[in-house]
């Protein structure tokens, strides 16, 4: 041991619950007045831990020790081993290939990324853990999203993937926030009654809800969500509110992804979409359904349902798809996809993390900061890049077409040109819509297109009448 360490176990450090074992070991090295690279010679490290694009190391970076490793570390915190696999999730995990061989006799270690093995990782509260262990010092836990709440210090405890500075936003302000994570507990059971798993009724729930919150910026009626998000900003989030929407996202919805879980596990709002649905009798999802009206006013707001109605291709639409075929087949075997809480990796929002490189690399690019991955869903990309596609391949069909008269080659090249001419202004209309949406100015916009303002406005606004169907099939 490194020589300012009188002995191990001399001063003891106590593990929270759920703490990484990273974590507990940087605690322990500030314990013995060390610095946690010089803690970290006791084990034999076989690789790095996983770093930032800027170089720091990440905050939610495991550390997997083989027996050896895990002896060294019981001894150092002056605890016994089955306190500590009690405690830190990962501790007993074992790496073959630091548990066998010839080496594994020594006391050696792996860093890993905490999300997969354990789950989310997010910031402590520094306060609870000074109360817990005498260290007002940071640490990182495995918390899910329905647990990132301090009710006793009124803090929402952020992500430990993400290159930002802060560990918590002051929750002071929205009390409905921490009101909402003691209501999740009911909903919670529910969920187990029903038969699912919590983590996947939260999961699709918070799917739907965070969906909603890229649309939000549009939506003239919303209140709610620009007075949270400006609270938990400090009052006001001022000239950086695309960063503050990126990290006050989860704590900001939170009361409506709890709401939102709460009314998926409703049966009667089941019935309401085998109703709208045609019941034994399938019809297309009527636009202004009974059960768009219902969710609508449970989230406290009436003028949302039809907003909800016309959302194509989102988790909430699957899942009303799966809720009635799952009715329909009653009595037959269940598929994959009649399972309502299945969210699909394309339907599962973008992480705080994730947001943030990307508007960080945007942002140094000359860009807006906005993701275009993560603002456009892929079924609207999807239709861009064909259309652009389309148009490229019938230009390419004009080469050579240099025979016969000038009447007839113009006649040709003009044919050709006028189909390829409207593909790239859907391209280019989409485009536009998509970069709006995603709070790129009117104006800049326009001068990307190479068109007016106002003109733009119009086309957009006509766009959005077209696309708008008055029904949509299940």
């Amino acid at each position: 041991m490194p020589e300012r360490i009188v002995a191990a176990g001399a001063l003891r450090t106590v593990p929270l619950a759920g703490e990484l074992t990273a974590s507990l070991i940087n605690r322990a090295a500030d314990r013995y007045g060390l610095p946690a690279a010089g803690l970290l010679r006791l084990w034999t490290c076989r690789n790095y831990p996983a770093r930032h694009v800027g170089g720091g190391a990440r905050a939610d970076s495991k550390i997997v020790l083989n027996a050896a490793g895990r002896a060294v570390l019981a001894e150092l915190c002056g605890v016994q081993p089955a306190v500590l696999a009690r405690a830190l999730p990962a501790f007993t995990l074992d790496d073959p290939k630091i548990s066998t061989g010839r080496d594994a006799a020594l006391a050696q270690a792996r860093w890993r990324s905490a999300g997969a093995a354990a789950g989310e990782a997010a910031f402590a509260c520094r306060s609870c853990t000074a109360r817990r262990t005498g260290q007002r010092v940071r640490a990182v836990r495995y918390l899910p999203r329905w647990r990132r709440v301090c009710a006793r210090h009124g803090r929402w405890l952020l992500d430990a993937d993400a290159d930002q500075p802060l560990e918590h936003l002051d929750l002071r302000g929205v009390p409905e926030v921490a009101a909402a994570q003691r209501r999740w507990a009911g909903v919670a059971r529910r969920a187990q009654r029903a038969g699912a798993k919590d983590g996947d009724v939260f999961a699709l729930a918070h799917a739907v809800v965070a969906r909603w919150w890229e649309e939000a910026l549009h939506w003239q009626q919303e209140e709610i969500w620009p007075h949270r998000l400006h609270q938990v900003a400090g009052g006001n989030a001022g000239p950086d509110l695309e960063r503050w929407r990126i990290v006050g996202r989860d704590a900001v919805v939170f009361p409506e992804v709890v709401a939102v879980a709460d009314a998926l596990l409703d049966p009667a709002m089941a019935e309401l979409v085998w109703t709208d649905s045609g019941a034994g009798r399938p019809r297309p999802l009527p636009a202004d359904g009974a059960f768009c009206r219902r969710l609508g006013e449970r989230v406290g707001r009436n003028w949302l349902g039809p907003l909800v109605a016309v959302d194509h291709g989102g988790p909430l639409l699957a899942w009303m798809g799966a809720v009635f075929r799952r009715r329909r087949s009653a009595g037959g075997p269940p598929g994959w996809r009649d399972d309502p809480w299945r969210l699909p990796r394309e339907q599962q929002p973008a992480t705080m993390a994730g947001r943030l490189r990307a508007l960080t690399a945007e942002t140094q690019e000359g860009g807006s900061g906005t993701s275009w991955r993560a603002t456009v869903s892929a079924e609207h990309r999807f239709h861009i890049t064909q259309w652009v596609k389309e148009a490229g391949e019938q230009l390419v069909e004009l080469r050579g077409v240099h025979n016969g008269t000038t009447a007839e080659v113009a006649r040709t090249l003009l044919e050709h040109l006028g189909p390829s001419a409207a593909l790239i202004d859907q391209a280019l209309v989409h485009t536009a819509a998509a970069a709006v949406a995603a709070g790129v100015a009117l104006e800049d916009v326009a001068a990307w297109s190479r068109l007016p303002a106002r003109e733009l406005a119009e086309i957009l606004t006509a766009s959005q009448d077209q696309d708008r169907p008055a029904q949509r099939p299940v």
